[in-house]
């Protein structure tokens, strides 16, 4: 079933979204200050591509540099991205096969407002390590 999502979802909005992280992505790379949100913004995209049976997890080891990073992350980027997965989810979440994918496209905000201190693994790994 995820690999049915996946694909419905690469078709309809997670080939868009990624775009938009990867746009995001290199704009950061273009000013070498910001290349650890270009990396974090293609880590973003891998994960808008294909959500489905993946999901993020804090780290914590993550400090007081990935807080201020978010905050400068949200200020630029954060919040267009957050946008467009708001407006995205909302036009899938009109039909009943498109409510998982708005789902998704909801559990996406957060990652997309603060995408530093975060990791992406496999769901069902997400909760190995706090065992």
């Amino acid at each position: 079933m995820r690999f049915i999502l996946n694909i419905i979802w690469l078709i309809l909005c997670g080939f868009w979204m990624a775009i938009g992280y990867v746009v995001a992505g290199l704009i950061c790379c273009v000013l070498i200050v910001t290349i650890p949100f270009g990396i974090a913004s293609f880590r973003i995209a891998s994960f808008a591509l294909w959500p489905f049976g993946r999901t993020t997890v804090e780290r914590r080891d993550a400090g007081a540099g990935s807080l201020i990073g978010n905050v400068i992350w949200f200020v630029f980027a954060g919040w267009w991205l957050a946008l467009g997965h708001i407006v995205t989810g909302i036009a899938l979440c009109v039909t009943i096969i498109g409510i998982p994918l708005g789902i998704a496209n909801f559990k996406l905000i957060p990652v997309s407002l603060f995408p530093l201190g975060r990791e992406i693994v496999p769901t069902d790994q997400a909760f190995a390590g706090y065992r």
